[in-house]
């Protein structure tokens, strides 16, 4: 990695100027990529295509094109290099300032302002007093997982007797308007369940009743934001042919179900399985929401300064990793905002709060890290490495390795620092009984 320096200063508002230099021997190699890049396309007697020499295409286009399209390409890189050396933990997005281009052998300077994390004054952070609730052992519990595996299991039925909600209709449809039919009205051997709620408001409804064999012609609107804006808001007509009713049976809750669902010998076995496995979740859970109520507590504590465009920045932060997530689940943002009936602003202004207390926890954490001299040995590297090494099917020391090579072993180091200064907090904090109309409301 080129050896980039940084020189930070401070401005008001919990932001940085960062001023950068690039060394020459980096631009220039720079320069030199972006050459070859570009003389892939440029034909010249006497040379290969996609062969001219670097120095032969600056030349030819001149020494400050190509150095644009090397600064333009590389400078995302530089940005991040500029990151760690500045060792800042930027919020938002930066405001850049290239200035003017370097000559030939020279360093490349730029600047940038940007948004860090607040500076925490620590309170009292020892000994914090947080509610922490018991697990819930309640037989309803078991019940309703109990009914969700038999729902897995449950068989559907033909039945000779109209339907009622909970039955499956298997049925054919055409839809129409104004006596015409419309793309994606006509459906053939659909099955949907009564009382789903799946289908346009009220079709589902005028369907309870129906046998197998009976046709019946029903009116329907569209709802006014319906997603196919040809149909929104219109009157529709849907001509109903039940082909059969199947009732949804599910299995009896007794021992045969037991060894069919888990493999156990009787349902008493199952049931105590089921419990077991729900209060192991709930002591999980209970954990996570104790950790997270005591740096809670600790940051109610602590002074420090949260500016609002800083809370905004992080807001848009989480709106654009949520949306990111979504991305892989084949979800656009533009079909996000359509299932939610929301604006983006809307969105990021409702995760204003939750940036707000991101910032604080962070803040915390970071206080906690410094006051308590809190640094990772290289044992605790080694020992977190040990099951990615594994998948990798490498060594943990190989991988520390690769990872310092790669620049991300203080990436790690850091998170492992945080994560030890949240155990600090609660290994000193006191856990008293929690409020349970307080954790009630917590849950709803």
């Amino acid at each position: 990695m080129p050896d980039v320096t940084a020189t930070v200063t401070e401005l008001p508002e919990s932001r940085v100027r960062v001023d950068a230099e690039i060394p020459a021997a980096e631009v220039n190699a720079r320069v030199d990529a972006a050459a070859r890049s570009l003389g892939r396309d440029i034909k010249m007697p006497g040379f290969r295509k996609g062969k001219v020499p670097a120095p032969v295409v600056i030349q030819r286009i001149g020494r400050a094109t190509v150095l644009d399209e090397a600064v333009r390409s590389a400078l995302g890189r530089w940005y991040m290099q500029a990151l760690d050396a500045a060792d800042i933990v930027p919020i938002g997005d930066p405001d850049i300032d290239l200035g003017d281009l370097p000559d030939e052998g020279e360093p490349l300077r730029f600047s940038f302002e940007i948004g860090v994390r607040p500076v925490a004054v620590l309170g009292n952070y020892k000994g914090v007093e947080v509610g922490r609730r018991e697990p819930n052992d309640s037989d309803d519990d078991v019940d309703v997982e109990l009914d969700v595996m038999r729902e897995r299991q449950a068989k559907l039925e033909t039945v000779e007797r109209p339907a009622v909600d909970g039955d499956h209709l298997v049925m054919d449809y055409v839809g129409s308007i104004d006596g015409t039919p419309f793309e994606g009205g006509e459906g053939r051997d659909q099955m949907i369940e009564l009382g789903s709620g799946r289908l346009i408001p009220g079709f589902e409804e005028q369907l309870v009743g129906m046998a197998a064999g009976e046709e019946r012609t029903i009116t329907l609107n569209f709802p006014d934001d319906y997603q196919a804006e040809h149909l929104a808001g219109q009157e529709a007509q849907f001509e109903i042919t039940v082909k059969d009713v199947r009732e949804k049976q599910l299995p009896a809750a007794d021992d045969e179900f037991a060894s069919d669902a888990a493999g156990l010998d009787t349902i008493a076995e199952l049931r105590e399985d089921i419990a077991t496995k729900l209060r192991e979740a709930d002591e999980a859970k209970i954990e996570g929401e104790y950790r997270e109520a005591v740096l809670d507590a600790v940051a109610a504590n602590a002074t420090m300064e949260v500016p609002e465009a800083l809370v905004d920045a992080r807001a848009k932060e989480l709106w654009e990793r949520m949306i990111h997530s979504l991305s892989h689940q084949g979800i656009t943002k533009e079909l996000y905002l359509q299932i939610s009936g929301r604006g983006e602003d809307e969105i990021i202004a409702e995760a204003r709060p939750d940036a707000e207390q991101a910032l604080r926890r962070e803040a915390v954490i970071a206080a906690v890290v410094e006051a308590e001299e809190i640094e990772p040995s290289d044992g605790d590297v080694l020992e977190a490495l040990a099951e990615p090494a594994i998948t990798e099917q490498t060594t943990p020391e190989k991988l520390r390795d690769r990872l310092t090579k790669a620049g991300r072993l203080d990436e790690l180091r850091d998170d492992l620092a945080q994560r030890a200064a949240i155990d600090f907090l609660v290994e000193n904090a006191k856990a008293v009984a929690a409020d349970p109309v307080a954790a009630e409301d917590e849950d709803e």
